[in-house]
């Protein structure tokens, strides 16, 4: 008789199957519907996992997850893993045109779809010349106008089947997801990431963040967001619960489930924060439970930093960098958050990180240069893009490897602590001189009166590129011209003032990711006179 194979525990999925032994009946996944513990949790990917496999889905084939923040999303995820697939998060509010190009480009076979996002689906697929396997989440019926594509089957039908899943044969080197990139800069780019991947860096997340099996994190990032995702990744290496929210718009809600759930952790972007910091009396939810948050997608300014921490004492602040290409690069130990304010950290555990400089050489401390990353969650590479990927995973000093050329311009002081100046495409030229927005954004918003601010540069025929900066006022604010070129004439060089200001009505435009989307900015620029 054959020995059958070794299970390999380096495969994520298989971090719910330990869970699962350990405390079945602890609650995994909750959103504002409903909830599933660990076990509930392994006996849904098992099924489905069966039921996409005798639907034909085979080895290395991709499954478009297209819903909110719903417990199935992750599950169908988990499952796609289950029998050797790759799961592919998308965006709820992507319209017809970008779908129809995700789905060309993945070559998707299976499609997640809720009531919600049901109508986009139908659009897209009926240019798609053999539309994948669609899995709905609107019980019996679709939703009122809408058909049911040929070859659909609803979600409580693929999981009321009693089978065992199709025998595994991946390996840790095997693609597992497919998170494409927000597209702010160009069409977007599917960013590869293996099981190795996946598996090294949530556990190098949970190991600083020193996660354990009670804490209850709140999870309103979008789930198509690497981020947003790694919340549920990260949970599943040491058991604990994630509580799943459709957004941020509206935050008081969200404290207040925060606070009846007593959440530990609350991981965020700068808009979110922005919002929070925004409402007018905070504190009058208090959270004593909460021990973390954490900030990545861009750089927390100052300000924020410290009332953050005046709102939340108990709470440790971990200001982080990553991008899609790693998932996460460097994390700021939250002791050393007075002494380095500006600081996004040092590397993640198991990661090396250095400045390069124009000529290839390691920057000296202090010497600006594009950061270098190298380690196990360094990505595979761009789906179907053999020259993107040479361009941005180059070879590195041993032989073989690959690292990741991340076009971000940082600085590293004599300690290995990073400091973030920005894209090397941010860069504007005016009057001869390069500026980094960055330092003009952390002047305006430590103005009482300034929510964000974000910097841009409109063509000028005089200075090259003239600097104008779009502000969001904070509630209750009035941002008067005058007063707000006083302000910065206090704190920047001459080099550095705005030539212009453009006071939005709310918030600033954001991407899918809840970055401020500095194209629709670019373009209300050059809209306006």
């Amino acid at each position: 008789m054959a020995v059958p194979p070794p299970r390999n525990d380096r495969l994520l999925d298989l971090a719910l199957t330990r869970a699962t032994r350990r405390h079945p009946a602890k609650r995994f996944l909750a959103d504002r519907a409903r909830a599933v513990t660990y076990g509930e949790a392994e006996q849904t990917v098992d099924r489905l996992a069966a039921c996409l496999h005798d639907a034909g889905l085979r080895r290395g084939d991709r499954v478009l997850l297209f819903a909110p923040n719903r417990v199935e999303v992750p599950l169908a995820a988990l499952a796609a893993l289950r029998c050797d697939g790759v799961f592919v998060p998308v965006h709820p509010g992507t319209k017809v045109p970008k779908l129809r190009y995700l789905l060309a480009d993945s070559g998707a076979r299976a499609l997640l779809v809720d009531p919600s996002t049901a109508a986009v689906a139908a659009a897209a697929l009926a240019a798609v010349p053999e539309p994948p396997l669609v899995l709905r989440l609107d019980g019996d019926q679709p939703p009122e106008g809408v058909s049911s594509p040929p070859g659909s089957l609803t979600w409580a039908d693929a999981v009321a089947r009693d089978t065992p899943p199709p025998p595994r044969r991946a390996i840790d080197q095997d693609l597992a997801a497919l998170f494409y990139t927000s597209g702010s800069r160009g069409q977007p780019k599917g960013v590869m990431l293996t099981h190795a991947n996946l598996v090294h860096t949530s556990w190098s997340i949970g190991a600083y963040l020193e996660n354990v099996p009670e804490d209850v994190i709140l999870d309103a990032l979008p789930l198509s967001f690497d981020y947003g995702f790694f919340q549920v990744l990260t949970a599943l290496q040491v058991g604990a619960t994630v509580l799943l929210e459709p957004g941020f718009t509206f935050p008081f809600p969200v404290l207040q489930r925060m606070q009846q759930e007593e959440v530990t952790g609350f991981p965020g972007v700068p808009t979110m924060f922005a919002l929070l910091l925004g409402l007018a009396e905070p504190a009058s939810v208090p959270l004593p439970r909460l021990r973390y948050l954490t900030n990545t997608a861009d750089v927390l300014p100052p300000e924020h930093i410290r009332r953050l921490r005046a709102l939340f004492p108990r709470a440790r602040l971990y200001s982080m960098y990553g991008l899609t290409e790693c998932t996460r690069v460097s994390y700021l130990p939250p002791e050393e958050l007075d002494s380095r304010p500006t600081s996004v950290g040092r590397a993640i555990p198991n990661t090396e990180v250095w400045i390069a400089r124009a000529d290839g050489g390691h920057a000296l401390p202090g010497e600006e240069g594009i950061l270098q990353v190298r380690g196990a969650h360094v990505a595979a590479g761009y789906w179907r893009s053999p020259e993107l990927t040479a361009a941005r995973f180059r070879p590195g000093v041993l032989l073989g490897e690959r690292v990741l050329d991340t076009g971000d311009r940082f600085v590293m002081d004599e300690e290995g602590y990073l400091y973030f100046r920005g894209r090397s495409d941010d860069i504007l030229k005016c009057r001869g001189e390069k500026i980094s927005p960055r330092e003009i954004e952390a002047a305006l918003v430590e103005h009482p009166a300034v929510a964000e601010a974000a910097v841009v540069g409109a063509p000028d025929p005089v200075l090259g590129q003239a600097i104008v900066a779009h502000l969001a006022p904070a509630p209750g604010g009035e941002l008067a011209l005058g007063e707000l070129r006083a302000w910065c004439r206090q704190r920047l060089d001459a080099t550095l003032l705005p030539q212009r200001f453009v006071v939005h009505a709310g918030p600033l435009p954001r991407n899918d990711n809840g970055k401020v989307d500095r194209v629709r900015l670019l373009q209300e620029t050059a809209d306006q006179p």
